[in-house]
């Protein structure tokens, strides 16, 4: 038993069970789900992804960007551009790993760049970023234009549909197999980010973040460690691009507005900085919540247009409740709790 411990104590090890057994978790409950249910999990999928990446560059480094929106449109792009034949050059995963590769190269350029700056300028710097990018895609011939570019969702491998139906006895349809891939990169992308969070490079972020001065007494080299964190952070929002292109089947100007990055901040603020569980609680509050209050809305007598405006009410002062009754957001509240409980803290 001490050795099954000290085992389970490796984060490495921690990390892939739980993965595995959040991947076959996964397989079953997709299974069950309806089109449009499944829709509704891609969609949180890749928003999910985005999340977690903007957790590890904002809730470790310190480092609050504006403008994640801006890379997740190049990540969509890309895939875009490969799959708007309906007949890829390269397999579907290496279509995302193509996109992921393209948006790090962008996202180490700003990322350098915004090794310089700190604090507001930081923001300022991205948030600028999240209001070119679209504007830019809007005058580029090959892209689209305002258009943008139709996504054509190759069809289900029969090897996957074989799995999937030899473990559940259930057929893959288009729509659900955007959804099992959007999940399967969300819990890779998850272990990948849970391992580099509690490793050196993350203890590293953490002192970067809580004091930059002592990081830089201690030896740790500052802009190095900012530029990582913006690398890692646009890895994974070059992912999250490439999921939305295929759940969205289309890479449009009007799909990336600055309030897309606002958004990941505010779901980053809410689930808590600095968690991956907070960060898939917000991805699920903004996948489901405005759904569920237009759907009470309708119900209650109001119009389609008037259920539909209350949603961001909902969730505004979700956020306002949130950030009075529990500062380090809802997972970062929780957490704070039961260690007092146990006389942690």
């Amino acid at each position: 038993m001490a050795a099954i411990t000290r085992v389970w104590r490796i984060p490495l090890v921690r990390h892939g069970v739980l993965g595995l057994l959040a991947l076959v978790v996964m397989i079953f409950v997709l299974s069950q789900l309806s089109p449009f249910r499944n829709a509704q999990m891609a969609t949180m999928a890749y928003l999910a992804i985005a999340a977690g990446g903007l957790t590890v560059l904002t809730g470790l480094s310190g480092q609050l960007s504006l403008g994640h929106g801006a890379f997740l449109a190049v990540g969509a792009y890309t895939s875009a551009y490969l799959l708007k034949d309906g007949d890829p050059p390269f397999p579907l995963v290496v279509v995302m790993l193509v996109s992921v590769v393209i948006t790090v190269v962008v996202g180490a350029v700003v990322g350098v760049a915004a090794a310089r700056l700190k604090g507001p300028y930081v923001a300022g710097a991205t948030l600028a970023l999240a209001v070119a990018v679209p504007a830019l895609v809007r005058y580029a011939g090959g892209l689209g234009q305002e258009q943008g570019l139709h996504v054509v969702v190759p069809d289900v491998p029969r090897w996957f549909d074989d799995t999937i139906w030899q473990i559940t006895g259930v057929d893959v349809d288009p729509t659900s197999y955007v959804a099992y891939l959007g999940w399967i990169a969300l819990i890779v992308s998850y272990v990948l980010l849970a391992n580099l969070m509690r490793s050196r490079t993350g203890r590293n972020w953490r002192a970067l973040r809580d004091n930059d001065v002592a990081a830089e007494i201690a030896g740790i080299t500052l802009g190095r460690s900012r530029v990582l964190a913006f690398v890692v952070s646009t890895a994974a929002a070059g992912l999250a691009g490439a999921v939305m292109a295929l759940a969205v089947r289309v890479a449009a100007p009007s799909g990336f507005p600055v309030d897309l990055s606002l958004t990941l901040i505010s779901a980053v603020v809410l689930g808590g900085l600095g968690s991956l569980t907070g960060a898939l609680l917000g991805a699920a509050l903004l996948t489901f919540l405005p759904q569920a209050v237009t759907s009470w809305g309708t119900s209650a007598g109001l119009s389609d247009v008037q259920a539909a405006e209350l949603a961001p009410v909902v969730y505004g002062l979700i956020m306002m409740a949130v950030i009075l009754l529990a500062p380090a957001g809802v997972v970062g509240s929780l957490r704070q709790l039961w260690q007092r409980r146990r006389g942690l803290v």
